[in-house]
């Protein structure tokens, strides 16, 4: 179905190939995960499959790539496109009419299918990824998740023999990722579709891969069985390990499980999967929720949540750097996308901000940072409130990336690519971190950072330096506010994590008490070991658990 063979590709002046000699042959009904760090490779692998390379971004191209036997020297991405359906990094460069309705319809228009050919194609489509009561709505007012669930139901319509995804789930809410691997997996298993799906995140699509690819300097580094590249991981590029991989690794145990499911079955094997709860000392408290919920600015930064709605009252010293007093914002005719909000972050918190798509994670950052007006209640800052948007192309607008950022701002991000590259050909996730410094700047820090979805396109070690750098933030006196669907950064980077549910506040509490115990906003290593956050912490357990076996 797809064939490289001694593929090289350099993008147009970059320093060294993005491809370097790479084979490899994909057959049909495969399922296939392809892994590696940021710039390792994978995003190109994806557009040479699909023709946009060299068709599209130039740039000298050696080698032969056919899918499903056509060659991509001869055949540009317009006919590739009838047998394989692409999904890129930024579904915003996709999604080109003004309705879901037409946006889903114009590939199987564009195939020439019968009207209601194309009216049963859009309603599956719409129904597969759940954007049924999205097909009416104009695509400028969907949110990022949204946009992407829309993006990748235009690339399925047709239901092509091959699809080609490059971080599918980046933008969607833990139960709408989850949904859409289990959907890539039916297609594969029912239908014979063959995917390609390059992520970061492979917690979430393991367990339903048949192999991994996994690149390294524009090569291919591995290829073999999902148990058998975490194996390859813990030696070779520990970076790539899952939060289960690494809880094992830590605990001493294996092998290296490719899910929770593989996890639980080798815990409950070994007698261990019983008991491991926290003892009642280390226990939180149950997270408190309702409507209206948040923290009052007395109790801002503690995590607590008043059993009831409250009215606000003078805020006591010190003041709060961020508050949002009873916002409400409309669209659409009255369309509330925020009801009542109150939310108040004190200086030096970090907070995470979940929920899932279109509860009103971004829609809230915008009206922090002033992009938009509240069509109710009020926004209180104590200084400059910097914000960093879903898409951080929208940031880059020079021809070098020297000239985006200072020097300083561009290392404090961790940003180290030659300033003479231009910023349309970074990966995604450098193209994230040299927003990141163009926002922050190199001066005095903000009294507010807020962060929408800034893990977009980040591997786990770039992630981590962000964790650091928001650290940083705060232990220099800025309020951060990071919008995320992350649970594994919330708990690595937040002292409070706020859950929105239709345009509100329904949970405010240490991530330690919003993130165990649940069945989607939960980390990996939390449904593996019921209330331990992250890998350290399960490992420690298990160790106990296991101390305790051997001397009762």
């Amino acid at each position: 179905m797809l064939v490289f063979d001694r593929v090289t590709y350099r993008y147009p002046n970059a320093p060294a190939p993005a491809l370097d000699d790479v084979s490899f042959e994909i057959t049909p009904g495969e399922f296939c995960v392809v892994a590696g760090m940021s710039a390792s490779g994978k995003s190109t692998m994806i557009r040479a499959a699909s023709g946009l390379v060299p068709h599209f971004h130039g740039g000298e191209f050696g080698g032969r790539v056919t899918v499903d036997g056509l060659d991509t020297r001869e055949h540009g991405p317009a006919s590739i496109s009838s047998v394989a359906g692409t999904l890129l990094q930024d579904p915003e460069t996709q999604v080109v009419l003004n309705t879901v309705r037409a946006e889903l319809s114009l590939p199987l228009e564009n195939r020439g299918e019968a009207p209601a050919a194309v009216a049963r194609g859009v309603e599956e489509a719409a129904l597969a990824l759940g954007i049924a009561g999205l097909v009416d709505r104009p695509t400028h007012a969907l949110s990022g998740g949204e946009l992407q669930r829309v993006a990748l139901g235009a690339a399925l319509a047709g239901r092509p023999r091959l699809v080609l995804l490059d971080e599918p789930t980046s933008q969607l809410d833990p139960v709408a990722g989850d949904e859409l691997i289990w959907l890539l997996r039916r297609l594969n298993e029912e239908w014979g579709t063959t995917i390609v799906l390059a992520e970061h995140r492979l917690e979430r699509c393991l367990a339903a891969a048949d192999r991994v690819l996994a690149f390294a300097d524009g090569r291919v580094a591995c290829d073999a069985s999902p148990r058998d590249f975490l194996s390859w991981a813990a030696d070779a590029a520990p970076a790539l390990q899952t939060p289960g991989a690494r809880l094992f690794e830590r605990a001493g145990l294996r092998p290296p499980p490719a899910g929770v499911k593989e996890a639980r079955a080798t815990l409950r094997a070994h007698g261990l999967l019983e008991d491991l709860s926290p003892p009642d000392a280390e226990r939180g408290q149950t997270p408190k929720t309702g409507e209206g919920s948040g923290p009052s600015p007395e109790t801002v930064g503690r995590g607590q949540t008043p059993p009831q709605k409250w009215g606000w009252r003078r805020i006591k010293s010190p003041a709060p750097a961020l508050v949002l007093k009873g916002v409400w914002h409309e669209i659409d005719k009255g369309r509330a996308v925020l009801r009542g909000v109150d939310l108040a972050v004190a200086p030096g918190e970090r907070v995470a901000l979940m929920g899932r798509n279109g509860a009103g994670k971004s829609t809230l950052l915008r009206l922090a940072a002033g992009l938009v007006d509240p069509s109710r209640g009020k926004v209180e800052a104590a200084g400059r409130v910097a914000l960093l948007l879903q898409n951080p192309g929208d940031y880059l607008l020079h021809e070098h990336v020297g000239d985006e950022a200072p020097e300083a701002a561009r290392a404090a991000a961790g940003l180290d690519v030659d300033p003479d590259r231009h910023p349309r050909d970074l990966s995604g996730g450098e193209k994230q971190r040299l927003a990141l410094a163009v926002v922050l700047g190199s001066g005095e820090p903000p009294a507010a950072v807020c962060l929408d979805e800034p893990t977009r396109g980040l591997d786990r070690g770039a992630k981590g330096d962000l964790a650091s750098r928001v650290r940083s933030l705060a232990a220099e006196g800025s309020a951060v506010l990071v919008a995320t669907h992350d649970p594994e950064f919330a708990a690595t980077v937040a002292d409070r994590v706020v859950l929105l549910a239709e345009g509100r506040p329904i949970a405010d509490g240490p991530a330690a008490e919003v993130l165990t115990g649940g069945w989607y906003f939960a980390t990996e290593t939390a449904r593996i070991v019921n209330g331990a956050l992250l890998p350290e912490e399960g490992a420690e357990r298990l160790r106990r658990k296991m101390t305790l076996e051997v001397n009762p």
